[in-house]
């Protein structure tokens, strides 16, 4: 087992609702869980977010925190959170990382495996 491993995983999901196709504007939910399996506490202290849209046009997100807190995550403990994005095409991707400081003081990236965002049926 490592000090320091953060594992990411996420599930998304279309906001019909909240979508305007004929703007070209697609809302997606995405949720996501991180799970601290390393040996040591680690707080969170940033996100980075490569998002990018069916036409390959990408975007860089930077931040503090998630959806403004910073949790402190004890060895085998989970944290989830929900964001959105908007895209202007029926499918994108995201991945990333996060940032995070270990109790040990060291700072690390725990990363976000890619995911795909996609309006259902219309993607083959």
């Amino acid at each position: 087992m490592q000090e320091h491993d953060i594992v990411v995983t996420v599930r998304t999901e279309y906001l019909q609702e909240q979508s305007v196709p004929e703007d070209d504007r697609y809302v997606f939910a995405y949720h996501i869980t991180m799970t601290n399996c390393g040996t040591q506490a680690a707080k969170l202290l940033s996100r980075h977010w490569i998002i990018t849209n069916g036409n390959e046009k990408v975007q860089e997100v930077k931040g503090a925190g998630v959806i403004g807190e910073y949790p402190n995550l004890a060895p085998g403990e989970s944290y989830d959170y929900t964001s959105g994005t908007v895209m202007d095409t029926v499918v994108g991707s995201m991945h990333g990382s996060y940032r995070f400081l270990s109790e040990d003081g060291i700072e690390f990236e725990a990363p976000i495996p890619p995911f795909t965002l996609a309006v259902p049926n219309k993607v083959h």
